[in-house]
């Protein structure tokens, strides 16, 4: 059965979904903070270049009161972000802009610049380079009372300072050395190489800054004060790694990271180290060879740790994720509201007295804002856990007040893009108050609905469906089976890169199902596939699938599957078993488990689940064989989380079973020698649409093949 979203639909013809130029011309809200004070909240907005050739970010400043319009802050041609406030009001952010006081014109050179420091003063004024290292700068945090300064940087093994890192880094550059000698796993992260530049942890203290001015020197002054960037870990291998992150204490004396640890037989781990500013003296906090630590978020007074605690998955069953909270002085830990069956899915938000963190979490096809007010006594059964929001909109960016009466954070929804809301911090199910935000909210080419039904075991549920305009008895429309990553995940809130309303636009009707493995239902609905891809999962789709095609508006006769990365795997193993489907588009997907496991970036992750049983029935080349339904295959060379060989091999598979004569297939082959997992940059992103519904248009409606004009 179907349950309608009561919100009003957005019916507009001419909409930016229509066209695709329009489309990734638009921009989108991608972070939000605010200040000490509370007064300001800052919002990160990308927009396309000129050329619309990659994706550029701006700063930009809107009243939390909601009175006031949002205005620009940040204007650089390199774009801005990771913004955070020093206590003062000032605003730090991160640029590779060019400096306006520097000696030597690098502009369009080889020798452009890294990501630095900058600092736009609380009063106004110009914006200036306050701290820079060769390797860049990248996670800026700061301390609520000192201001002290924690932010990483890539440097050089070897390297003894920022001079040292740049004289290296030169002759490398200058002898044309690429190469990186490696002795320990892994070697590759998502699209990138690790090393040989590693993460290290810089702190700096803000107080030397009190010399900027609010206004422009007549002359340039090339005096001003910077930040004395002092090394806190000095080289730590790969202990600092791309998903790790820190908080500092608000007295800045202590840094607690997620530090990873290495382990036998080519596996790590993330444990919680704490630092010492002063000396960068470490101490162990958390580390258990059963369970992984990550996003810790200081309280405010500074005695405890909110945090996330991964029970690695082992003998069968599937990981789990808590939230744990740490108490500095002793060590104790203990798991925060036990009887929740939720996963976090941002860090916690304290509230200003530490009485209650503020989190969101994966619930039932939304991700709603939730208020844990913790037990005084220490008692996890006794934290009181509150859902602040009533609607379908998945938030993030959290953030509470000073005074700790209100909430503010980004708002999203499948049918909504990103924007800034405010919620009232204690109220149970309400709705939000959207701000006064820099963009106005598309007009969608349809209407959101549910589809309902229950698995073969008995277990509800759920997928969104979107359809377009005119779907109705009159006119029953094609139906496009789109199939999340992951595996955990849950198709939940607004996606740029995965946007269904592009083929609403088109006529397509888009279920967006959660089958097994999905979060959001529970640990049970996450066990219910684990190790077991081939078979809940792929039932609860196909059970999905009846319940939209047993609708008055779907069109059953014309359907289509696709999906990327485990969506890929799913689309893959989906060929392998019904030809119901007329088209499946198989994007950045798993072929051969056997292959994937040892070439993908992170082999010791998989192999806990991908044992040689469940890879033996889990495996979608095994079925090569039976696959009748035209595929488009789609990947990017720079794809290192699902290896470009997993693309090749089921090409080459396919490619051996088709025997027409003249060496044609009825599949399609998309490939982007410098994309990656995602294909990001906006003519490729458009590029992809294009050829996606090149082939739908081909496979679902039977019209003659049209290859996209830049493609031919």
């Amino acid at each position: 059965m179907s349950a309608p979203i009561p919100e009003p639909a957005r019916l507009d013809a001419g909409t930016p979904f229509h066209d695709l130029e329009k489309y990734i011309a638009l921009p989108r809200i991608t972070g939000l903070t605010m200040a000490p004070d509370g007064s300001r909240l800052v919002l990160s907005v990308s927009a396309p270049n000129p050329q619309r050739t990659r994706h550029l970010t701006a700063l930009w400043e809107v009243d939390p009161a909601g009175e006031r319009s949002a205005r620009r802050l940040t204007r650089g041609a390199k774009g801005e972000s990771a913004p955070a406030f020093l206590p003062d009001g000032s605003l730090l952010f991160v640029s590779a802009r060019p400096d306006a006081e520097a000696t030597t014109d690098t502009a369009g050179s080889d020798d452009e610049p890294p990501a630095a420091l900058w600092l736009l003063p609380a009063g106004g004024g110009e914006a200036r380079i306050v701290g820079t290292r060769p390797g860049g700068i990248d996670g800026v945090v700061v301390a609520r009372e000192s201001g002290t300064i924690v932010a990483g940087s890539p440097t050089l093994p070897a390297s003894g300072g920022g001079d040292d890192d740049a004289k290296r880094r030169a002759a490398r550059k200058e002898r044309k050395v690429t190469a990186i000698l490696h002795e320990s796993y892994p070697v590759r992260y998502w699209d990138s190489d690790l090393g040989p530049a590693r993460r290290r942890l810089l702190v700096a203290d803000p107080s030397g800054l009190d010399a900027v001015v609010d206004e422009l020197p007549a002359e340039p002054d090339t005096t001003e004060p910077r930040l004395d960037l002092h090394d806190l870990t000095g080289h730590v291998g790969r202990a600092i790694g791309a998903d790790s992150t820190w908080d500092v204490t608000p007295d800045g004396a202590t840094v607690v990271v997620s530090w990873i640890t290495a382990e036998a037989f080519g596996s790590e781990r993330y444990a919680l180290v704490a630092i010492g500013t002063a000396d960068g003296a470490r101490r162990v906090l958390l580390d258990d060879p059963d369970y992984e630590y990550a996003a810790p978020v200081v309280s405010p007074d500074g005695r405890s740790v909110a945090l996330h605690v991964y029970r690695r998955a082992a003998d069968g069953e599937a990981q789990d994720l808590r939230i744990g909270l740490l108490d500095l002085s002793t060590g104790g830990m203990r798991e925060v509201a036990s009887g929740w069956d939720r996963w976090p899915a941002t860090p916690a938000c304290w509230t200003p007295d530490g009485s209650a963190i503020v989190v969101a979490a994966d619930e039932q096809g939304t991700s709603p804002a939730f208020r844990i007010d913790l037990d005084a006594d220490q008692d996890p059964a006794g934290d009181r856990v509150t859902r602040l929001t009533g609607d379908h909109g998945a938030y993030t960016d959290i953030r509470v007040s000073p005074d700790g009466a209100t909430v503010y954070a980004l708002r999203a929804a499948v049918d909504a893009t990103p924007a800034p809301v405010r919620l009232d911090a204690t109220s149970a199910l309400q709705q939000p108050v959207r701000l006064r935000g820099p963009i106005t909210e598309p007009a969608l080419p349809g209407r959101l609905d549910a589809v309902e039904t229950t698995a073969l075991d008995g277990t509800p549920l759920r997928a969104w469906l979107v359809l377009p305009a005119s779907a109705g008895p009159a006119d029953r429309v094609p139906l496009l089976v789109w199939i999340h990553g992951g595996p955990l995940g849950s198709w939940n809130s607004w996606s740029w890169r995965w946007n269904p309303w592009l083929a609403a636009a088109r006529g397509y009707a888009v279920l967006l199902p959660d089958p097994a493995l999905s979060t959001g239902y529970g640990l049970s609905f996450v066990a219910r596939g684990w190790s077991r891809w081939g078979s809940a999962p792929y039932e609860d789709l196909m059970r999905l699938t009846d319940a939209a095609e047993a609708r008055d508006d779907i069109d059953e006769t014309r359907t289509a599957a696709m999906g990327g990365s485990f969506g890929g795997y799913m689309a893959n193993w989906v060929a392998g078993h019904t030809d119901r489907f007329r088209g499946i588009v198989s994007h950045a997907s798993l072929w051969a488990l056997d292959q994937f496991g040892p070439t993908t970036d992170a082999y010791y992750y998989w192999r806990r689940e991908m044992t040689d049983a469940m890879t033996a029935e889990n495996s979608p080349h095994l079925f090569a064989d039976r696959i009748t339904t035209p595929m488009l295959i789609i990947h990017g060379d720079k794809d290192y989380r699902v290896p470009i060989g997993e693309a090749l091999r089921l090409w080459a598979e396919l490619a051996a079973r088709s025997g027409a004569p003249d060496g044609t297939m009825p599949h399609k082959f998309l490939y982007f020698p410098d994309e990656n997992h995602w294909v990001l940059t906006p003519q490729h992103a458009k590029i992809w649409y294009e050829t996606v519904f090149a082939f739908l248009a081909h496979t679902v409606h039977g019209e003659p093949w049209v290859t996209p004009a830049l493609l031919e």
